[in-house]
């Protein structure tokens, strides 16, 4: 394979990690935007989506890769488990603002943030001793289809990761920009009492934040098994500091920028491990991310602004 057609392989494979990285980074900067909170719990909010999509998946009777399907069935499938994994995890969401963070909301300090890493440590140990520590492979009904540039490959499965990532992501461009709630969001973002006192139900605004967030983590979740073949109690980890690291580089709390730090990511990472060594791929992931600590906080989209008093 020349150098070129090795390029272009790298680019479809970053492209389609970054899509994943993409959707799991804005739940961080929805929430972040709104509350001014890391929620740690989303690292494994995205781990119990790839497992209820599998569940989903082998409720309609597919087990591994030995099911193949085409056409309208395929497309069916595929909704029902992308809903159904996106309305799970969007609840579940919802649940850990109501139970665990809402409590905490008015008390300052890293209260709020340590309580996200217990949640976390609760999904990842309810799923372990669910389903054990070893590897599930996962349901996968598209046909075997790919197309060849060159020398390079593309997949059915890659297309189709960037068709619903994309989809996802211009959906909640759009719910932000243009929608009723989608300004009380942005209102609240900026100043939540000012939106409380004009009319704004903060609460409620809260709520359909990690309920997006959240959301879009399962979807990734279904991404991830899709892509890999596989799903495991440990995804949630890796996934999620790449996904974090994504919203930083992007400029956290802002959407365009959770996006571009998702695909600048998921192309470092194919890159990295392909013209050096992968064992080096988080190396120069995680330097990339002290980097723009240091020099650029806001991150590549970002802008500064003072901390709210």
């Amino acid at each position: 394979m020349s150098f070129s057609d090795l390029l272009l392989q790298q680019t479809i494979n970053g492209l389609s990690l970054g899509a994943m990285y993409s959707l799991l980074a804005l739940g961080f900067t929805l929430v972040y935007g709104i509350l001014e909170l890391i929620n740690f719990a989303h690292f494994n909010v995205f781990m119990v989506g790839s497992f209820v999509g599998m569940w989903t998946l082998q409720l309609m009777g597919i087990n591994g890769q030995a099911v193949v399907m085409t056409g309208l069935p395929l497309i069916g499938v595929m909704l029902v488990a992308l809903l159904v994994t996106m309305l799970f995890s969007g609840v579940l969401g919802v649940v850990i603002e109501r139970l665990s963070l809402r409590p905490l909301r008015n008390v300052k300090g890293p209260a709020a943030m340590i309580t996200t890493i217990g949640v976390s440590y609760v999904l990842f140990n309810i799923i372990l001793l669910m389903v054990g520590a070893d590897s599930k492979n996962y349901p996968n009904p598209l046909p075997p289809v790919q197309w060849a540039i060159g020398d390079a490959v593309l997949r059915l499965r890659e297309v189709l990761i960037w068709a619903i990532a994309v989809l996802l992501m211009l959906g909640l461009h759009f719910f932000v920009q243009r929608s009723k709630m989608g300004k009380a969001m942005r209102a609240t973002a900026q100043d939540p009492e000012a939106a409380r006192m004009m009319g704004v139900e903060v609460d409620r605004v809260i709520i359909i934040a990690f309920f997006l967030g959240s959301a879009l983590a399962g979807a990734g979740g279904l991404i991830f098994g899709l892509y890999y073949n596989f799903t495991s109690f440990i995804i949630g980890f890796t996934a999620g500091l790449r996904a974090f690291t994504a919203a930083v580089l992007g400029g956290i709390g802002n959407v365009p920028g959770a996006m571009l730090g998702g695909v600048i990511i998921g192309l470092i990472e194919a890159m990295g491990g392909q013209f050096i060594a992968t064992a080096w791929t988080d190396v120069i992931i995680f330097s990339i991310l002290v980097l723009v600590l240091v020099f650029r906080p806001a991150g590549l989209l970002g802008r500064m602004a003072p901390n709210k008093s």
